[in-house]
C-alpha cells in the first residue's frame, strides 16, 4: 500500500505539542512499517528533505516551517513473546506503558505520562524519575538509508548516554520498531529517585506492584504541568527543554565553587555522579539565576511553565521565534551567573538557539 499524501501545505503547529511551526511543504502518513521505508526509500530517491514525525513532544519547529517531506509515523501496536515485547515506532508511548501496567507487567512505568512515540524513546534514551530505556531496550529494527537495508542492531550498539544514543543527531536510521524486556511479576524497576520514593513510602530501591508506581508518577508530574492538557497551557511545551549539565571532573570543583560564590556556602547545590564528570540540576541552576516560575517571555506569549521551571510553554498565541527568545535569555542568564551553559534537549528544525 502507497502511503497516503496530503498535497496542501501542513503546519507543524497542529502536530507538536507546543503547538508551534510553520508549514511542510509535503506530508506523507506511513501507517505500516513498510509504508514507512517505502516514503523514506522515494523521499531519498528524490533528493528531498526529509522529517519523521512521531508524536511531535520533542520537536521545536521553526516559524518558516520545513521545505521537504513530512513523514508521519502512524504504525502502531506490539506483540509480546514472554518478556520480550516488540513495539512499533509510531505507537504511542504512554498508552503503551498504560497497557503494560493493566495486564500486570512492570519494568517501565517509571517512564509513565511522558508525551511522543515508542520509536523516540531509543534515539535520546528517554528517561524519568530514575529510570531510562537503555535499562530496558533489547534491540532495534532500524532502517538504515546509507545502505537502503533494514537491519536489527542490539542494545549494546546503540552507545546509550544521559539523553543520548548513536541515532540522536542524525537522520541515517529509521526506527521501525522497539524490543523491550519487562517484568512478568508485576512489580516495577526499582525506585531509585528519592522524590517518587517519598511518595510511595518506600525506601530507595524497593520494588513495589507496577500500578502503584504509575499512579505516583502521574501524580508527580501532573504536578508539575508534565502530563499533556489541551485546556492547560503549562503543558503546551517539548517537557523539559534543557537538559541537567554534566560538568567534566576537571572543572567541576572550579564550578561548584563559583556556584557556592553566588548562592552562599550554606547552600545544598544538587549534584550527581555522571561519566566523565558531575550532573547538575538544570532547573535549580535557572531558578538560582533569577528565573521564577512563570517568567515571561515576549509579550507573555510564552513563559516558563508556572509548575516547573524547566518547562518553556506555548500561552496560546506564540510564535517560534518568542519561544527561541526565552530560551536564549534562560541559557545567556545561567551561563552568565554561573559559568555553566544550557543545551535543548527537543530536536531543533529550521530554526537555533
Amino acid at each position: 500500500m502507497k502511503p497516503a499524501e496530503t498535497p496542501a501545505a501542513t503546519h507543524l503547529a497542529a502536530h507538536t505539542t507546543l503547538r508551534l511551526g510553520g508549514p511542510a511543504r509535503r506530508y506523507v502518513t506511513a501507517v505500516t512499517s513498510a509504508d514507512l521505508v517505502d516514503a523514506v526509500r522515494e523521499a531519498d530517491a528524490a533528493g528531498e528533505p526529509v522529517l519523521l514525525l512521531g508524536g511531535g513532544s520533542n520537536l521545536v519547529v521553526g516559524d518558516a516551517g520545513f521545505d521537504g517531506t513530512l513523514i508521519e509515523i502512524a504504525t502502531t501496536g506490539w506483540t509480546r513473546d514472554g518478556k520480550i515485547v516488540e513495539v512499533a515506532a509510531g505507537q504511542n508511548w504512554d498508552e503503551f506503558v498504560a497497557a503494560l501496567v493493566a495486564e500486570g507487567l512492570g519494568g517501565l512505568e517509571c517512564l509513565s505520562g511522558i508525551p511522543g512515540s515508542v520509536g523516540a524513546t531509543p534515539i535520546q534514551n528517554v528517561g524519568a524519575y530514575g529510570c531510562e530505556v537503555a535499562e530496558s531496550i533489547v534491540s532495534v529494527d532500524l532502517y538504515d538509508r546509507v545502505t537502503g537495508k533494514v537491519r536489527t542492531v542490539k542494545a549494546d550498539e546503540l552507545g546509550f548516554a544521559y539523553r543520548t544514543s548513536v541515532l540522536k543527531g542524525t537522520d541515517a536510521g529509521v526506527v521501525l520498531t522497539v524490543r523491550f524486556e519487562i517484568r512478568e511479576d508485576g512489580l516495577s524497576a526499582p525506585i531509585r529517585y528519592a522524590e517518587l520514593a517519598r511518595v510511595l513510602d518506600v525506601e530507595t530501591g524497593a520494588l513495589v506492584p507496577a500500578a502503584d508506581a504509575r499512579e505516583a508518577v502521574l501524580k508527580l508530574r501532573r504536578g508539575k504541568g508534565m502530563v499533556l492538557d489541551p485546556a492547560d497551557h503549562d503543558t503546551w511545551s517539548a517537557g523539559s527543554f534543557f537538559t541537567n549539565p554534566i560538568v567534566p571532573a576537571t572543572e567541576a570543583d572550579a564550578v561548584l565553587a563559583r556556584i557556592t560564590g553566588v548562592v552562599g556556602a550554606d547552600a545544598k547545590v544538587p549534584q550527581y555522579p555522571a561519566d566523565g564528570g558531575v550532573k547538575l540540576s538544570a532547573a535549580w541552576l535557572i531558578e538560582r539565576a533569577g528565573f521564577t516560575k512563570g517568567h515571561p517571555g515576549p509579550g507573555g506569549r510564552v513563559s516558563l511553565s508556572t509548575k516547573h521551571t524547566l518547562a518553556l510553554t506555548n500561552r496560546g498565541e506564540a510564535r517560534t521565534e518568542d519561544l527561541l527568545a526565552l530560551a536564549r535569555e534562560v541559557r545567556d542568564g545561567v551561563r552568565d551567573r554561573f559559568g555553566v551553559t544550557l543545551h535543548p534537549e527537543p530536536l531543533l528544525v529550521n530554526c537555533a538557539l
